[in-house]
């Protein structure tokens, strides 16, 4: 049996030693096994954290051929391409024709008998892959090292100063986007390729990842950790410079594409390396503190769901400090960020819940900072400062560009469960361009539907999404939102640049974490109504309408039934309750006479 030094450095040599193994029985679905076998060690203890990342390590640590994985977002889909499943070569030293086996290679060996009736052609599908768009530095950080959820204050404190602060320490969202703490040497010569990232000034690899079977499962924006071998060979490059002598090893039908979707096709492998998938796992999130999935991890969810009471109550002292002493607002700041698109029903997404933040200090980047904190505790985030120069220059939705085939990646190309965060303290007076008007629209599509409508020149399509989008802004915001909650500061105004200034502290690691982890598991949970809780909802209903039918609506239930499922969710329960019912009325009641009070001292607004 092959070693882990086999499977892991070698793992070509397996798959040919089980397509040579086949050759005397030639039903033995040796291709099956080989998947198998390499799922099989996967699922040992430990093993996946053996395997490389390229996420984590530069191309140039890894070794050719090996087995590695790339935690990763589809950001287009190829043309299928034919490949040689198997072909004879002449053996220089016996001179005798071998059958060799091809698959999970770009390069086939010298001396192909092209003309062998014995020759198998295959086909197989291309995906163009990403890290995942606005991953935060935290995210990273923690899967580099490799630290499990159940890491304490002890492990925290034995890694070095830098690592620490670079683990909890808050960064701009320019920084963010800007520099990036995983740069990778090999990215730095391609400033004349353009990688095809969903946002600006990403870091990290790009992969073309090559897909053997059952490739319809898996669709556009997917989020996948991919498990594959690695192919760098240098005559990958060869198209990229112009059809040299060295594209007879590349397969002939790429001669009919044209120059430019060559150079997007085939990319120096350098650049953009090349992933043969033998198994890839949908991440169902991608918080490194978690488990992979929650059904098959009892234990932590039980753990887990005993101290979502007292870390919720930790975490709205934390958000309302944040807040400007704000309690109302830090509850719906909590729901907004566990909620989720869980079903759809024609096209109206459930369980979405936008919020508009209004009313927010202009001062001394409150905003910005406020977006730190939320980048310091969800996986997957994104700063849009909504200036006039932004809206009416950034591609906010990806277009098919048909000279290169290729699917140009727009700001709004994202993976579920990001959080967006819209800064319209950042909007001045000016005048939208045609660019600008169709990027608020977008804005509004995500917002309201939970779609974006990719530009395919000759008609749209509609890609769906879920995405958590939070406005902040210091009226009333002009794109639409499922939540308006206006921002009271209990901060005397003499004190405001001092308090602002205090908003850099944040908790320790261990308090951070604990954070993360009930945020995201708040968001997997099910829930569920029982008949009888749905009964006592609609009594209540009838109850509020009697004396005054216009004083609640249907639009006004659906709110409160929102509210209450995220109040559920947050203690860390899966069923609706009454008390919580009964919470999710008072904090909405709250709310909108805070909205109506606004609305009296504004008048202009709507």
């Amino acid at each position: 049996m092959p070693t882990t030094h086999d499977w892991i450095n070698n793992p070509l040599g397996v798959v040919e030693g089980m397509f040579a193994a086949s050759q005397n029985n030639p039903n033995s679905g040796w291709e099956a096994k080989a998947v198998e076998f390499f799922k099989d060690h996967l699922k040992e203890k430990d093993a996946q954290t053996w395997v490389p990342s390229l996420n984590d390590v530069p191309l140039h640590y890894m070794k050719p051929n090996s087995l590695v994985k790339f935690r990763c977002l589809i950001q287009d889909m190829f043309d299928p391409e034919f490949y040689m499943g198997a072909y004879e070569a002449v053996d220089p030293s016996t001179k005798a024709k071998v059958l060799k086996c091809g698959k999970y290679k770009d390069v086939m060996e010298c001396g192909v008998d092209l003309n062998s009736k014995n020759t198998v052609t295959a086909e197989r599908q291309t995906f163009y892959c990403v890290p995942i768009p606005g991953e935060s530095p935290w995210a990273k950080e923690i899967s580099l090292f490799k630290r499990s959820y159940e890491e304490d204050d002890d492990d925290m404190d034995t890694q070095p100063q830098k690592q620490r602060e670079q683990h909890t320490g808050l960064q701009s969202p320019t920084e963010h986007h800007g520099n990036g703490e995983c740069k990778r040497r090999e990215t730095a010569p391609a400033a004349h390729l353009d990688l095809n990232f969903p946002l600006p000034g990403e870091k990290g690899p790009s992969c073309l990842v090559k897909v053997y079977a059952e490739w319809d499962g898996f669709k556009l924006n997917d989020t996948l950790e991919v498990y594959g071998i690695l192919s760098v060979s240098p005559a990958l490059s060869a198209l990229a410079d112009e059809k040299d002598s060295s594209s007879s090893f590349l397969d002939p039908a790429d001669s009919m594409e044209t120059a430019e979707e060559q150079r997007v096709h085939c990319p120096p492998a350098s650049l953009v390396p090349r992933i043969h998938m033998l198994y890839a796992k949908p991440l169902p999130h991608n918080n490194p503190l978690l488990p992979p999935t929650l059904e098959d991890n009892s234990a932590f969810l039980s753990s887990t769901l005993s101290e979502m009471a007292a870390v919720r109550a930790e975490l709205l002292t934390y958000f309302t400090h944040i807040l400007l002493g704000d309690a109302l607002a830090a509850e719906y700041l909590i729901l907004h960020l566990i909620s989720n698109v869980y079903s759809r029903r024609d096209i109206l997404p459930l369980g979405k819940f936008s919020l508009n933040l209004s009313g927010c200090p202009t001062v001394s980047s409150y905003t910005e900072r406020l977006y730190q904190v939320i980048q310091q505790l969800v996986p997957s985030s994104f700063y849009l400062a909504m200036s006039l120069q932004n809206m009416n220059q950034m591609k906010f939705v990806p277009k098919k560009d048909y000279v290169a085939n290729r699917l140009v990646s727009g700001a709004l190309q994202l993976a579920k469960h990001t959080s967006l965060f819209l800064d319209e303290i950042q909007l001045e007076q000016g005048q939208l361009d045609t660019t600008g008007v169709h990027n608020i629209t977008a804005l509004g599509n995500l917002i309201s539907w939970q779609k974006v409508d990719y530009d395919f020149n000759y008609h749209q399509m509609e890609f769906p999404c879920n995405i958590n989008v939070l406005t902040v802004s210091e009226g009333r915001s002009l794109l639409p939102s499922d939540c308006q909650i206006h921002l009271q500061s209990q901060v005397a105004p003499p004190s405001m640049e001092e308090y602002l200034s205090s908003l850099h502290m944040h908790p320790q690691a261990s308090q951070l974490n604990k954070f993360r982890m009930y945020l995201s598991v708040a968001r997997l949970l099910d829930y569920s109504i029982s008949d009888e809780m749905t009964k006592s909802v609609e009594d209540d209903f009838v109850d509020m309408r009697k004396d005054d039918p216009q004083s609640v609506s249907a639009e006004d239930l659906h709110s409160m039934l929102v509210v209450s499922r995220l109040l559920s969710l947050s203690l860390g329960l899966t069923s609706l309750c009454t008390d919580s019912w009964l919470r999710a009325k008072h904090i909405e009641v709250l709310r909108r006479s805070r909205v109506e009070q606004q609305k009296c001292l504004n008048g202009n607004e709507p």
